[in-house]
């Protein structure tokens, strides 16, 4: 894998661009600029890897947007060395800027063979703060609970209570909330063991988020 200058420059122009779609988290902006996000993509991708687009990586998911991960980002407020607990590792690019952002992340993937894919590469990128578990995202990741911080990367027809259960008191859950047509942008603050702070921002339309597990047919 080779990170060129022309990539370095490409990234720099995308940093403008979300800059002026009114991205303003500065440190969030040095995490993407530090990220080659062509690495957690398809090499028929690469040349569009830049643009603010999604693209599909196979098993019918997508990575994000730019603009997207560094609005849930920004919402998140992540400090180092914080426990972030991402549902839906995907390509892997969300817990790599989290991973770049000090935070120590542990991340689920549903799709086994996603799983495979995403954790060689992770391997290969050398991203040692980052733990990656083939499992259910509804569940969560109780051996580890409680987290500082939740995120999760599709969308859910309702927030599960097993995951704000895993939430450390006064630490935040940003999650995507709604039907297949779109979903409300949601950070949930936990305030006490039965208490939360609720807010929403824009709509949004990711994949939907899924019981279960699924094994690799291949």
């Amino acid at each position: 894998m080779e990170d060129t200058y022309r990539h370095r420059g490409l990234r720099r122009q995308l940093i403008d661009r979300l800059r002026e779609k009114g991205v303003k988290d500065e440190t969030v902006l040095q995490a993407i600029s530090a990220v080659p996000r062509h690495f957690f993509l398809d090499k028929a991708f690469e040349e569009w890897a830049y643009e603010d687009k999604p693209f599909p990586i196979g098993n019918e998911q997508t990575i994000s947007q730019p603009f997207t991960v560094a609005y849930q980002t920004t919402l998140l407020q992540v400090k180092k060395r914080e426990k972030v607990l991402e549902i839906g590792t995907g390509s892997g690019y969300q817990a790599a800027i989290l991973a770049v952002l000090g935070a120590r992340v542990y991340t689920l993937e549903r799709q086994e063979a996603l799983f495979l894919k995403t954790r060689a590469l992770f391997k290969n990128l050398s991203f040692g703060n980052i733990r990656m578990y083939y499992r259910d995202g509804f569940k969560g990741l109780p051996e580890f609970a409680p987290f500082d911080k939740i995120l999760v990367t599709a969308g859910a027809s309702e927030i599960p209570k097993t995951l704000l259960e895993q939430l450390a008191i006064g630490g935040l859950m940003v999650i995507p909330v709604g039907d297949r047509k779109g979903q409300w942008m949601l950070r949930l603050q936990k305030v006490s063991e039965k208490e939360y702070i609720e807010e929403r921002f824009d709509r949004f339309r990711f994949v939907p988020f899924l019981p279960g597990t699924e094994r690799s047919t291949d």
